[in-house]
């Protein structure tokens, strides 16, 4: 382990950091097992859940997004449910109910709350723009707080406690768009893209064979808390602490440089971008085994932090302009401290 490490991680002794980040690569493993592909995007999920955050995947049907949840869940040995939103989806499918009960001793009756599947440490909300806002919110809600309140009485949530939601690109009837406000409470907003010729023709060998192999735990549940733990220890230069804040400021016309976004973006990010930003970046320094966050940490997580943070104007749209697009623009325009470490 560097100096660094040694130094910055002291909720851990060093023996006990080295074994938890030495089976990172075993975890990939176990994934890789069943996920043909996909790099980036399982990347992704693993910042989210080190960085204590909630990720929002989009992409067409077929992409394999619920069989990595639920592989993700097993090489983890966390508890996964899965809600399959619906327009007649209600908020107490998914926080629970209060069910009336007797009790035989004594005859008396009295209600005892019984948890909905949002009690879970891994909770797939697959296709969640499909029902109303009211239920979206409830969702969202226990994101939020890490509890659900319910007869007066606040239930706390098991951690961890991890939400990936999915949504479909294509297909935009009958279906109710996250607001930007919701959107704002995911750490990462991930695109999940078609595999290479060659990763199909491996999907295609096995997932036609014989019995998929068996995905067994590389780390549990008081590892992941460990390492969530240890991601608020890595270090960020002040350096690149004023370029994640330039980044995010940029994205507002009212006080941009940039020609691009002043024109085509009508409300830019907050400082929830910046945070969501350093955590990320923080998240994918650990799996790669580092204690100091990079530029490159940043730049690369640019895009799944802010597509959702910013809201194009109707000439953008007219002209066709996409967030990501613009967020090329700033990493080209926005400038870089001189040192990758800042």
């Amino acid at each position: 382990m560097s100096e660094t490490a040694s130094t910055t991680a002291t909720s851990l002794d060093e023996r006990a950091v080295e074994n938890l980040l030495g089976r990172v690569p075993a975890l990939r493993a176990e994934l890789h097992k069943v996920i043909v592909g996909q790099d980036e995007t399982l990347e992704h999920l693993l910042v989210t859940l080190l960085a204590g955050g909630h990720a929002l995947l989009e992409g067409v049907p077929g992409l394999a997004k619920t069989l990595m949840v639920r592989t993700l869940a097993q090489a983890l040995e966390l508890e996964f449910k899965r809600i399959q939103f619906t327009p007649d989806l209600m908020p107490s499918d998914i926080l629970g109910t209060e069910v009336l009960e007797e009790d035989h001793t004594t005859g008396k009756r009295f209600f005892r709350f019984q948890p909905g599947p949002v009690f879970a440490n891994l909770v797939l909300a697959d296709e969640i723009n499909r029902s109303p806002p009211k239920t979206q919110a409830a969702l969202l809600e226990a994101m939020q707080e890490g509890a659900v309140s319910y007869g007066g009485t606040t239930h706390r949530l098991t951690r961890p406690f991890f939400v990936l939601a999915t949504q479909n690109p294509i297909e935009q009837a009958g279906t109710y768009p996250l607001p930007e406000a919701q959107l704002d409470r995911f750490l990462l907003y991930v695109r999940v893209g078609y595999p290479s010729a060659e990763e199909e023709r491996r999907i295609l060998a096995s997932t036609t064979g014989a019995a998929p192999a068996e995905v067994r735990p590389a780390l549990h549940a008081k590892d992941v808390l460990e390492l969530q733990a240890l991601v608020r220890q890595v270090h960020v230069s002040e350096a690149l602490l004023d370029y994640a804040g330039r980044l995010v400021r940029a994205t507002r016309p009212a006080t941009t440089e940039v020609a691009a976004v002043r024109e085509h973006v009508e409300w830019g990010a907050g400082p929830r971008a910046g945070q969501s930003l350093i955590l990320a970046g923080k998240a994918a320094a650990l799996l790669a085994g580092r204690f100091s966050v990079t530029l490159d940490d940043l730049r690369r997580l640019a895009a799944p932090v802010l597509r959702h943070r910013v809201l194009i104007n109707f000439r953008g749209q007219a002209e066709k302009v996409t967030p990501d697009a613009l967020v090329g623009i700033l990493l080209e325009q926005v400038e870089v401290p001189k040192s990758p470490l800042g």
